[in-house]
């Protein structure tokens, strides 16, 4: 809401303080927070600088590429200075509430830039290896990639109105089905298949219980998740273990380089190197952009997620828009699920999605319900667990218990910290009755 202008004593000109807009008690305490976190990070980058020696080396191809790029040296203390001072100024700029119109995102993604270089150098700094640069990114859209077809699961689903805390049980039981059908047929397409039909099952359960029959969301997301477990878990002591060389021997997707572009320096083995399931998850975020915001049918779910009563009032069946949301949500969750088997081992083990589905979920959260926004989420975590993944190889000082639960680490505090409270969709959770 816009504040009266008055004019200053003798100038006639507005207040400056009152000529713009009142800034919001969510929006202030939003502020404070990413500029309270900001500066204690900016305050470890100075507390690290005790422990760092030497430079830093960055690779930009890894041993196997035809075109070898240089490796990159920075000094370590210098830079890690740098990024710890740029980070105290950002947030010098965000606790003194002076920054107005795009300052505060561009000062966040400079302080998010100077986060990251700073870390790495301090970690690389002085060590015998090189930071490999393009394994990190090429790693991150691997790991990415089950999370973006998780959240757009997510998304399909809450923009609908639906809660879907079962991503998580969506995921192992796709992740079971690729594994047993792929080691029955040896075909990945049949695994994928199976896969997709497992997501699409759970969905109708999820559909079924929390449309028709009106039970609580989240308890039931809860319960399927429950329930996919102990049926995995039950089906793979008594059936699969006992016989893994032919139930539980899936084939492998290897990677599909794109003729032409695999041989572009660095970009190649970074983006047009990657599995199928890499490329579909990427196509999938365009389409379920346009779905939900170019065609007829994605403005009825969101209409739906955000007031039912009006969308039933015009002739629309609600609970057949959710249930459609759902099962959509479901196939691009069964689609996910086939990664952790399919691009990994070939192999399923028992819980073997490791809460990958309730990452997804935050993302969904930290994405405010938009499918690219959900989808650099994923990628945030994507990348942080790859970081943590390589720096184990060059021996930092950092324990290895920390890099095990960094990613989780991460994504707890840009959740609580960088973004705030959102708004989901109004009728999120709530059940529908005419």
């Amino acid at each position: 809401m816009s504040t009266a202008v008055r004019p200053t004593a003798g100038t006639g000109e507005p207040a400056p303080e009152e000529s713009g807009r009142v800034e919001s008690r969510e929006k202030r305490r939003q502020r404070l927070s990413t500029g309270a976190l900001i500066g204690v990070v900016g305050v470890l980058l100075l507390v690290s600088l005790a422990s760092t020696s030497g430079a830093a080396r960055f690779a930009l191809s890894n041993a196997f590429d035809e075109v070898q790029l240089p490796t990159v040296s920075v000094p370590g203390l210098g830079t890690v200075a740098v990024c710890a001072v740029v980070c105290l100024l950002a947030a010098a700029g965000f606790l003194s509430g002076r920054m107005r119109g795009r300052l505060p995102a561009l000062a966040g993604v400079v302080a998010g830039v100077a986060v990251i270089v700073g870390f790495l150098t301090w970690a690389a700094a002085g060590r015998d290896l090189p930071f490999p640069v393009s394994n990190q990114f090429a790693g991150t859209l691997s790991l990415a990639t089950p999370l973006v077809f998780g959240a757009l699961c997510g998304v399909l689903c809450e923009r609908a109105g639906v809660v879907n805390v079962s991503i998580e049980g969506q995921f192992l039981a796709a992740a079971f089905a690729a594994a047993v059908v792929g080691s029955l047929t040896h075909s990945v397409p049949a695994a994928m298949v199976a896969a997709v039909v497992a997501g699409l099952a759970m969905a109708a359960l999820l559909a079924l219980f929390s449309i028709n029959y009106l039970v609580n969301q989240v308890v039931l997301g809860v319960v399927l998740n429950l329930l996919a477990v102990g049926i995995t878990g039950f089906l793979f002591d008594q059936l699969v273990q006992p016989a893994s060389d032919t139930y539980n021997a899936a084939p492998v997707l290897e990677a599909l380089p794109i003729p032409g572009l695999e041989r572009i320096p660095f970009f190649g083995a970074v983006l047009f190197s990657q599995s199928v399931l890499a490329y579909l998850a990427a196509i999938s975020v365009v389409v379920v952009w346009l779905l939900l915001y170019r065609t007829t049918w994605g403005l009825r779910v969101r209409a739906t997620g955000e007031h039912p009563e009006a969308v039933d009032t015009i002739g629309i069946n609600v609970l057949a828009i959710r249930w459609s949301a759902v099962l959509a949500g479901g196939l691009f969750a069964g689609l996910g699920g086939s990664f952790f088997t399919l691009a990994s081992t070939g192999s399923f083990s028992k819980e073997f999605t490791v809460g990958n589905g309730f990452i997804a979920l935050a993302a969904v959260i930290m994405g405010r319900w938009r499918p690219v926004l959900a989808t650099l989420m994923c990628l945030f975590f994507g990348f942080v667990t790859q970081m943590a993944s390589q720096l184990q190889t060059l021996s930092t000082p950092m324990p290895s218990q920390f890099l095990l639960i960094l990613p989780y680490v991460a994504t707890i505090i840009a959740v609580a910290g960088l973004v705030g409270r959102v708004r989901p969709p109004a009728a999120d959770g709530i059940p529908y009755e005419k």
